[in-house]
């Protein structure tokens, strides 16, 4: 797998290497949430009030994402490489 953000990540998608996004989950106790955002994929950011459903919000924005930033008519997966820090 390849890192999004490493140099001609865009190029190696093409050619079919599967990607590997960064991800830094934080919980803000104080609003009940958890915070999703990636210094990788820029516009990552999501919230959910559980691990699963942002989880699940993760996995749709990093699609639609790459298919922005691609955009050859084809779609990519990138897997999540979450990292959970405490707010």
């Amino acid at each position: 797998m390849y890192r999004i953000g490493y140099p001609f990540w865009r190029i190696l998608s093409r050619l079919g290497l599967p990607l590997k996004v960064r991800v830094n989950v934080l919980r803000d106790d104080e609003a009940g949430v958890f915070v999703a955002t990636s210094d990788d994929l820029p516009g990552l950011v999501c919230e959910a009030s559980t691990f699963p459903e942002l989880i699940r919000e993760i996995d749709g924005t990093i699609d639609d994402l790459l298919a922005e930033l691609i955009q050859d008519g084809s779609s990519r997966r990138a897997v999540a490489d979450l990292n959970l820090r405490n707010a």
